[in-house]
């Protein structure tokens, strides 16, 4: 994916240091795709309070426009959740109905629930207490916080929706939300005793802190049978529904830790049969999405899929509609990472002028070297795809093909996650 253009490497440096300090570095002649993508450019200043720069009104045209925005990111970093905010309040005034999020439909419930208290973190941080690695991502601290302000600002109607498979410590809720579903007899005996083997799995996970340890991975298939045997007797269809998220949660892991089958495929389809749901129950509804980078690709991602963002292009085409597709990065700085069960978030340095060559060094090459320091940049792809991309380096083809407008930050700033500590750094 990280192709570089070799006639950018000359000032290469000199503009980095310009980007990461706000210095005036020497001018060079630039090659011409970088003049090309000079034009495409603009600063865009970000803060918790409002958008500005002359890329502010480039990216607020662009999400007034539009049905579907979604935001491609690097998870656990301070900085998007403030960005993503702002894109809530420019899509408030013209209705938001909900953000769209890369956790459990059940995970994003238990957020839901509590994003317009007062007290929100404490209660995510009680329940990942007593449900470790019960949320994907959104058991982050500034994720929580942006939960809470976009609901605030897009109105008592707003919702979460989850449409992820459940995260790794989900199997204890799952089976206690089951249980409080009221199942017959038969059911409820089997879940009652899935309930002893998950809280034990929970005590052993925290312990070793080894996430294989969970319910989830640990309970034997023989296990599961037979309580699938009970639910399909006398659960009911709530119990029903959990348990088939369970199980299909379970397979997906799976599959990626034995590396067979297509778990990333099964996990895209998975997320789009739910996102469908979601919209035929919602047929108006404006949607504010937020996963990981290579989910919102309009085309192929790197993996060579179809995932979220290419069905998400296509229905907006079907519908006569506009999606706007984001993509986040960082210059440098730091971003939290899964550390074990129940442990601090460890925090992870980088640096781009440190890796190699990729489309952020090509994007600072091309900036004004008199930018203010701490100003983020706006690339315009949709501009650059309209010029045409025969001629532009392969890693620029594939972005402009994948997205529409890519936001770099100069700093990513590690989060943490609630109910577990601190940040660490390994």
């Amino acid at each position: 994916m990280r192709r570089f253009h070799p006639g950018l490497s000359a000032v290469l440096m000199a503009s980095l240091s310009a980007f990461a300090t706000g210095s005036v570095a020497e001018e060079a002649t630039p090659s011409s795709f970088t003049a090309r993508l000079a034009g495409v450019i603009t600063p865009l200043n970000v803060s918790p309070e409002s958008l500005s720069g002359a890329g502010a009104p480039v990216l607020s045209e662009a999400i007034a426009a539009s049905r579907y925005v979604l935001i491609g990111e690097s998870h656990m970093t301070r900085e998007i959740p403030v960005l993503t905010t702002q894109i809530c309040r420019l899509m408030a005034p013209s209705g938001l109905t909900a953000m769209a999020i890369e956790t459990g439909p059940e995970a994003a419930r238990v957020v839901d629930s509590a994003m317009r208290s007062e007290n929100r973190e404490a209660r995510i941080a009680d329940f990942l207490r007593g449900h470790p690695d019960g949320i994907a991502f959104f058991g982050g601290r500034d994720e929580v916080r942006m939960a809470g302000d976009c609901a605030a600002a897009a109105g008592p109607d707003f919702q979460l929706w989850g449409l992820d498979q459940e995260f790794l410590g989900s199997g204890s809720y799952l089976i206690e939300e089951m249980l409080a579903a009221e199942p017959g007899p038969l059911a409820r005996a089997a879940l009652i005793g899935l309930a002893a083997q998950a809280r034990e799995a929970t005590t052993a996970a925290l312990a070793s802190a080894s996430p294989g340890d969970l319910f989830l991975l640990s309970v034997t298939q023989d296990d599961l049978d037979q309580a699938a045997a009970a639910v399909s007797q006398d659960g009911g269809e709530r119990v029903r529904y959990l348990f088939g998220l369970l199980t299909e949660t379970r397979a997906i892991y799976q599959a990626s830790q034995a590396r067979k089958g297509d778990p990333n495929g099964r996990r895209a389809r998975l997320m789009k049969r739910t996102f469908a749901a979601r919209l035929s129950e919602n047929p108006e509804a404006r949607v504010l999405m937020k996963f990981g980078a290579w989910h919102f690709y309009k085309s192929l991602n790197p993996l060579d899929q179809r995932d979220l963002g290419a069905y998400v292009a296509e229905r907006a085409e079907g519908e006569g509609v506009t999606a706007t597709h984001i993509l986040i990065e960082g210059a440098k700085g730091s971003y939290g990472s899964y550390n074990g069960v129940g442990r601090p978030t460890a925090e992870r340095a980088f640096d781009m002028a440190t890796q190699e060559p990729d489309w952020r060094k090509d994007v600072v090459l091309a900036s004004p070297t008199d930018a203010a320091s701490g100003s983020w940049i706006l690339v315009d792809l949709r501009k650059l795809r309209a010029e045409g991309l025969a001629s532009a380096p392969q890693e620029w083809r594939e972005m402009a093909l994948g997205y529409d407008i890519a936001i770099l930050a100069p700093t990513f700033t590690a989060s943490s996650v609630l109910g577990s500590g601190e940040t660490t750094t390994p």
